[in-house]
């Protein structure tokens, strides 16, 4: 058995220097991917279920049922319904990619579900003020709902994205190679448990940390004093501009 400096002089050979930054190169794209198509997806989800439109009922339902489906349903269930879904339609996509895809459903789910409640804190009689004006579905959206909305978006949503970095341990139930995995493989050839993961806990913070940093920023950006009065000044008069003939 090799001591603790033996082995941690050894963790930073080429091959388990390499593997652990691969590892965490994995849990940081699964993370990056998903946020970022969660905030596209939960967007134009959010923006779907605020309209009345008849035309867009079928379509508003379908999205209720599944953001409601996937908040209620666990991460590593999520998981294997999706394996076990594209291994029944004969698809054999390798298991990041399967990891990747319910990633993305859980992230758009979370974030519409954050989109919708930011939306729903702009006072309605400012939507009705801008329907009076003739604004279009888009200009309310624009210039009255997402000025207004992101002070209360950002706190929730950027809480939910670091958590989400951690999340991703569960892909490797499925036996992605990600960070986890990869201690857990470390470990099974020597390596000491405290030196592993202390090392896993290190990469952990480091990719959670900055995006914690900066949601603290925009949140305290965003709750200065005078910007909520901006952004409302915005949202009227930008549109009114518009719409002022020459």
């Amino acid at each position: 058995m090799l001591t603790l400096s033996q082995q941690f002089a050894n963790l930073f050979s080429h091959f388990t220097l390499e593997f652990m930054l691969q590892a965490a190169l994995n849990t940081l794209s699964l993370s990056a991917v998903g946020c970022s198509f969660g905030l596209i997806t939960g967007f134009l989800i959010a923006c779907l279920r605020q309209t009345r439109h008849v035309a867009f009922l079928p379509l508003r339902l379908l999205a209720i049922l599944c953001v409601e489906l996937l908040r209620r349903i666990p991460f590593l269930v999520t998981l294997f319904l999706v394996f076990f879904i594209c291994q029944g339609f004969g698809y054999s996509w390798s298991f990041y990619l399967i990891a990747l895809i319910s990633v993305c459903l859980i992230a758009s789910a979370y974030m519409a579900e954050i989109f919708r409640t930011g939306f729903e804190s702009v006072p309605k009689t400012q939507i009705e003020a801008a329907q009076t004006l003739n604004f279009s579905y888009r200009q309310i959206v624009l210039y009255v709902l997402v000025p207004q909305a992101w002070k209360v978006v950002i706190p929730p949503a950027f809480s939910f994205m670091v958590s989400f970095i951690k999340d991703t341990a569960l892909a490797s139930q499925l036996g992605v190679i990600e960070l986890t995995f990869s201690a857990k493989i470390l470990i099974s050839r020597g390596y000491s448990e405290f030196l592993i993961y202390g090392v896993v806990l290190l990469i952990y913070f480091a990719m959670s940390w900055p995006l914690s940093l900066l949601g603290q920023w925009l949140e305290r950006r965003l709750s200065a004093p005078g910007v909520a009065t901006h952004n409302a000044q915005t949202a009227i008069t930008r549109p009114l501009s518009s719409l002022t003939p020459p």
